[in-house]
């Protein structure tokens, strides 16, 4: 052996032959495992798009949705303030007619104060005028029981019916 690396026709041929071994081991592996894998990759690779495609579609119209609530939020609140303005308006108009029902009511009363104030006095004026006269009457019959003659005991009434007058019988 006086070579350390003989270059000769064996040599080549193991050479030709590892390469074509490798070749086929290339192509054998590539159909079995590198296609499925590609494959596989190229479905996640479409997944993934597909996944962001869906999700920027969401945003966008999670988007739409929230201005639109937003919106409808505007517009509750327009309602509810227009809400409680007729509110106010309805219970300025209920405190203005119960107000109103009050004073008629008041008037009423007063009215009826009057006139029971006015039959109170009448019925005074009643009184008085019978106390006057049962008054009358018994002076009429002390005069008589002290013998007095028709024409002073005439006199007497006058008298006294004259001091008593409409006016007192009113005051």
């Amino acid at each position: 052996m006086d070579r350390l690396f003989g270059l000769d026709m064996q040599l080549l041929m193991d050479a030709l032959q590892f390469g074509a071994s490798v070749f086929v081991l290339f192509l054998f592996a590539s159909y079995l495992l590198f296609n499925p894998v590609r494959k596989l990759l190229k479905d996640r690779q479409e997944g993934i798009q597909k996944n962001i495609s869906d999700a920027a579609a969401d945003k966008e119209s999670a988007k739409e949705l929230k201005e639109l609530y937003e919106n409808k939020l505007k517009g509750v609140e327009k309602e509810a303030e227009q809400i409680l303005s007729e509110a106010r308006q309805k219970a300025l108009k209920n405190e203005a007619r119960i107000m109103d029902e009050a004073k008629e009511e008041a008037g009423r009363i007063i009215e009826r104060a009057r006139q029971e104030a006015a039959l109170e006095k009448k019925r005074a004026i009643d009184e008085v005028k019978q106390e006057m006269v049962a008054v009358a009457s018994m002076m009429a019959a002390k005069v008589v029981t002290a013998s007095m003659n028709i024409q002073i005991q005439d006199t007497l009434v006058e008298e006294t019916l004259k001091e008593m007058g409409d006016s007192t019988w009113q005051s």
